[in-house]
């Protein structure tokens, strides 16, 4: 029999088994690039006290807020904008910014007006370039004021605590490897 499936804006006509087949593995690709990652906020919080992970991920599968990791420390709130504005109207960005020195960290909460545009940025934006990086996105339960800060010890993300690898678009070597460095070589003490 005839089927008549509504995808993408477009009538596909669907008489085929081997196209029908086509057609599912597509749905099952577009559904897994939205569906929830395995990590939760160790610090997720409701109504101002610890939340469950049932609570959690409740708030996660119908939010409409992302959270952008992976980020140049150079990006700007206007590059990330015209990127993520490809998926839809975007209602606010938070920049992620460390907490002592009040300066962009590498990561950013993009919140849509709708959940059908927060997963058009899930699908198509997610693994893509951004200002030389390729950046991640993962579903967020919802921006509350604190959560914009870094939570690492030197006031920046945790993952940057530990490289060791030097990366320029986040700041060079990281916050313990420059202090081996810089204690074993002055060469590396930064500029001032």
């Amino acid at each position: 029999p005839l089927r008549e499936l509504f995808f993408n804006t477009t009538f596909i006509r669907h008489n085929r088994l081997d196209h029908r087949k086509e057609y599912i593995k597509c749905l099952q690709m577009m559904h897994s690039s939205v569906d929830l990652s395995s990590y939760r906020d160790q610090h997720f919080k409701h109504n101002g006290v610890q939340g469950s992970r049932n609570e959690q991920e409740k708030h996660l599968r119908n939010s409409t807020t992302l959270y952008v990791g992976n980020m140049s420390f150079f990006t700007t709130e206007e590059q990330i904008f015209e990127l993520f504005s490809k998926a839809g109207d975007i209602k606010k960005i938070v920049m992620g910014l460390d907490k002592f020195k009040k300066t962009p960290c590498g990561f950013c909460f993009v919140e849509y007006y709708l959940r059908s545009c927060a997963e058009n940025a899930m699908r198509y934006i997610n693994g893509t370039r951004l200002d030389d990086r390729i950046v991640r996105t993962d579903w967020d339960a919802g921006f509350v004021e604190g959560r914009q800060y870094g939570r690492g010890k030197s006031g920046g993300q945790v993952r940057d605590e530990y490289r060791t690898d030097f990366d320029g678009g986040r700041g060079g070597y990281g916050k313990i490897m420059q202090q081996k460095l810089t204690q074993t070589s002055p060469a590396f003490l930064p500029a001032k």
